[in-house]
């Protein structure tokens, strides 16, 4: 295994390798390995981005749903409504990104014809980041758009009752030589799993990320975890989540809210929902007259006036390219927790513990 430089409490690993161990687990919970390399190539790609929240550190989350809270590893998404270009999907209570990924194929297929596509999914579950999807599109030169319920983290503004999820959005957008545009935000200050990342490292969280029960600002990872997360743009995020999970919701069956699924011990599976819109650029405009107008757009951005003290302007999806491109060279680093989870559900499930050249000392089960 390639051996990387990393800091104290933290080791870098292969993408490849990071991969190929996520899957195995996977196939290990019961999974196809087709599925299980779909769903471990989410979990990766993230952490590649930098976005760790939605890394590998979701893997023994994944394994409790998959082998105790009712996820079926062998669920199989299949369309049960379709008039033209509107789809409703049923994802046979599979992990999000199986029904996902289906959806968005099919929503492919028909903007091809169609010019527009949307896909709503019910009987789902956790579907990792939106990025993971809206890239599916831009591979085809088409427009994507991606949004989901989630864990209900936020109240409603001034309130202390926890009834709004995050609800991300996604959107990206196909462009030339400058790269994609792409769009990935959760609707709160922060993700649930950036509070947990912090939580790990014994490091504090902004005082702008999240309200204790009681509604105030904290400081403490712990208080932001039972309490709630802020919104961004105050009531303007909050009406934009409340949006977003009627879109993931209301329109496959999926619950709402407190009814949705969610990643906690003992959530309801198959209650989530997610919502997918592509957009066929050909069929309004010439691509390659689109992709320059894009690259100009992007060029702007770039090179526009930098204030004091900023190294460096970015579209959005920029930073996490450069991120990507700098850990396929150096390897992706992950904190020593987020390993030994990794390695310890391998270990728990049987699987060869293929991280141990990392120089970390041999898994024990949690």
């Amino acid at each position: 295994m390639a051996r990387y430089p990393g800091t104290e409490g933290e080791r870098r690993v292969a993408d490849g390798l990071l991969t190929e161990q996520t899957a195995a687990i996977f196939v290990a919970c019961g999974m196809s390995e087709h599925d299980a390399a779909l769903l471990a190539d989410s979990l990766v790609q993230a952490d590649l981005q930098g976005i760790h929240s939605h890394g590998v550190l979701r893997v023994p989350d994944y394994v409790r749903k998959l082998t105790r809270d009712g996820v079926n590893p062998r669920g199989r998404p299949q369309i049960i409504r379709q008039a033209g270009s509107a789809i409703v999907v049923d994802g046979d209570n599979s992990m999000g990104q199986i029904g996902g990924a289906f959806a968005m194929r099919q929503a492919i297929e028909c903007a091809r014809t169609s010019g527009v596509a949307v896909a709503a999914v019910g009987g789902s579950n956790h579907a990792g980041t939106m990025d993971f999807y809206v890239r599916m599109a831009i591979d085809q030169d088409m427009i994507g758009f991606a949004t989901t319920n989630a864990l209900p983290t936020m109240a409603p503004w001034g309130g202390t009752d926890k009834i709004i999820g995050l609800n991300p959005i996604g959107i990206g957008i196909p462009s030339g030589g400058e790269g994609p545009v792409v769009l990935d935000i959760a609707l709160g200050a922060t993700a649930h799993g950036k509070i947990r990342v912090h939580q790990q490292k014994g490091q504090p969280i902004p005082d702008h990320w999240a309200f204790d029960r009681e509604g105030r600002p904290t400081t403490d990872p712990a208080a932001a975890l039972e309490g709630l997360i802020q919104p961004i743009g105050t009531f303007k995020g909050l009406g934009l989540a409340v949006c977003m999970g009627i879109l993931s919701s209301l329109l496959s069956g999926a619950g709402y809210g407190t009814e949705s699924g969610n990643m906690v011990d003992g959530a309801i599976a198959g209650a989530d929902g997610q919502f997918y819109l592509v957009i066929n650029v050909a069929f309004f405009e010439d691509i390659g007259t689109f992709k320059s107008r894009m690259d100009r757009v992007v060029k702007q951005i770039l090179t526009s006036r930098r204030a004091e003290g900023t190294e460096a302007l970015f579209a959005p999806g920029g930073l996490e390219a450069r991120t990507a491109a700098s850990y396929r060279d150096a390897g992706i680093p992950l904190n020593d927790t987020t390993l030994h989870d990794l390695r310890a559900a391998a270990l728990q499930l049987g699987v060869p513990d293929l991280l141990r050249g990392a120089g970390l000392p041999p898994a024990t089960p949690r």
